[in-house]
């Protein structure tokens, strides 16, 4: 979740050449391992947390559109989406949480209770089905619009009355775990319910559950702007547990997905003081990638435990990069990060944390690049919602539209490069991060010919000319053995899809 991002500004969007300048060429050979197993990867996607609480209530054409811009077939093409099982403060709290960050949750609490002690998982008055509609309208938008979507429901906090502060957003302190003891149980019923009961409604399926978010950290304090818990390791297996026993009670094919640790060094911390048979309750294994060491520590982990990983968390701009639409700083900074994460964790999923970001409206002040899609989050639902798709989006596509579910994750020698394979063997994708000055002629193994697709200063997941990348640019080569077929081309938003498999979700 938002945190600062430990990248260095080494320069900015504003690096320029001298006027008339002009970089020499220099060649790259991309050799990918085509006979190397790898990893046969499952999608894209984001958190719906918090930007779809606040969108599902904005007017049918608005979310229509940020619906198409991401799950549509002329859009990203993801498939994956995480929903955020709200906690949910009590009633009378004054708000304090971010805009979208307050997710209701799915409990009512019966006139004349008080305390914290009143709940029961199995009188039905004390269940709210009508809550968090506008985050729900994104359930039903995406599995109309995705072929095979894969849903998995994930939790930041306790509802408040199961915590020790009396808040969703932390304990008193952020070292203290904010559960109360003795709640696992309780709290993993409370979930599985939840999973069961949006099934049925929204006639879709959760594949997994993950009941914590960055469990093992300092992030989460009562006085916090968004929901989240700590959770030591050992309250991490006995929820693990917990919920493992809660959903095969409610006779859900859903699994287990932990720990959605924010990096690899404290993954591993957690990994490891696990219970074998804790381990053997889980059935994907989640990473954030807010930090890059150890990351083939984890990749090994899951290998060796047999598990799937999904790098179940991101966003990447450039650190100290104030809110600019159309530069290319931020999206060369997520783009290499996305080409580090495929190589180093080897997942079957990459998914970005929130699509939507606020948009700087207020006081003139600049804010953040963070998000793919910028928007006043904060203006009241029947207002005019400016939409500003930025290059964050573009570099996106460069990965999500050519490397689809079902290809085969490739090894390449190149540091800045990731590949992937169709099943049959016969499309390989090449995405290439050039973040300098220099332009450089891509050579793609002998017997490979195709396309490029360039976002770069002037374009925007454009089909291009040649095997050049500009200086400053994500491309994607399309490759086919021997003659390629007519391949799609994409030029600033328009869409000439001639493949089915290239974009359908």
């Amino acid at each position: 979740m938002l945190r600062p991002i430990f990248v260095a500004a080494a320069f900015l969007a504003t690096t320029a050449l001298p006027a008339g300048a002009q970089e020499q060429t220099v060649a790259v050979t991309l050799r990918p391992a085509l006979d190397r197993p790898s990893t046969t990867f499952e999608g894209w996607g984001t958190a719906l947390a918090w930007f779809a609480d606040v969108t599902g209530g904005w007017p049918a054409a608005e979310r229509e559109r940020l619906a198409d811009l991401f799950y549509g077939r002329d859009g990203l093409g993801w498939t994956i989406a995480r929903y955020n099982i709200g906690g949910g403060n009590a009633a009378g709290t004054p708000p304090y949480l971010r805009p979208g960050g307050a997710i209701p949750g799915f409990w009512r609490q019966p006139r004349g209770t008080e305390g914290r002690d009143w709940w029961r998982a199995d009188d039905p008055a004390m269940w709210d089905w009508s809550q968090d509609r506008r985050q729900r309208w994104w359930l039903d938008a995406i599995r109309d619009r995705v072929r095979v979507p894969i849903f998995e429901a994930f939790s930041n906090s306790p509802p408040w009355f199961m915590t020790v502060s009396g808040r969703v957003s932390g304990a008193d302190r952020a070292t203290d775990d904010n559960l109360r003891p003795g709640f696992e149980n309780v709290f993993a019923t409370y979930l599985a319910r939840s999973v069961a009961e949006l099934q049925r409604r929204h006639r879709i399926t959760f594949r997994t559950l993950s009941p914590m978010n960055e469990p093992n950290t300092d992030y989460w304090f009562a006085a916090n702007k968004q929901e989240g818990a700590h959770w030591s390791p050992a309250r991490q297996a006995a929820m693990i547990d917990a919920t493992d026993a809660a959903l095969r009670a409610e006779r859900l094919t859903t699994v287990v997905a932990a720990p959605d640790e924010t990096n690899s060094v404290l993954f591993l911390s957690d990994w490891s003081a696990y219970p074998a048979a804790t381990r053997a309750r889980i059935g994907q294994l989640n990473i954030h990638s807010y930090g890059t060491i150890h990351q083939t520590g984890v990749r090994d982990a899951a290998r060796a435990a047999g598990i799937r990983l999904w790098m179940s968390e991101n966003d990447a701009p450039l650190d100290r990069d104030p809110e600019n639409v159309e530069g290319m700083a931020s999206p060369l900074a997520m783009a290499e990060h996305i080409v580090l994460d495929l190589k180093r964790l080897e997942p079957a999923a990459w998914v970005f944390w929130q699509a939507v970001e606020d948009l700087s409206t207020r006081n003139g002040a600049k804010g953040s690049n963070w998000g793919l899609v910028k928007a006043d989050l904060r203006a009241a639902d029947d207002a005019a919602h400016a939409i500003r798709v930025t290059r964050k989006y573009w570099a996106m596509a460069q990965f999500s539209r050519y490397i689809r579910p079902g290809d085969r994750l490739l090894a390449v020698d190149d540091l800045d490069t990731v590949g992937a394979l169709s099943p049959d063997g016969s499309r390989l994708v090449l995405v290439h991060v050039n973040p300098g000055l220099n332009p450089r002629r891509l050579l793609p193994p002998a017997g490979w010919r195709g396309s490029m697709v360039v976002t770069d200063a002037t374009h925007n997941a454009t089909c291009v000319a040649g095997m050049t990348a500009p200086a400053r640019s994500v491309a994607t080569l399309v490759l086919h053995r021997g003659n390629p077929p007519s391949l799609p081309c994409r030029r600033a938003g328009v869409s000439t899809v001639t493949e089915d498999r290239d974009f359908a979700p």
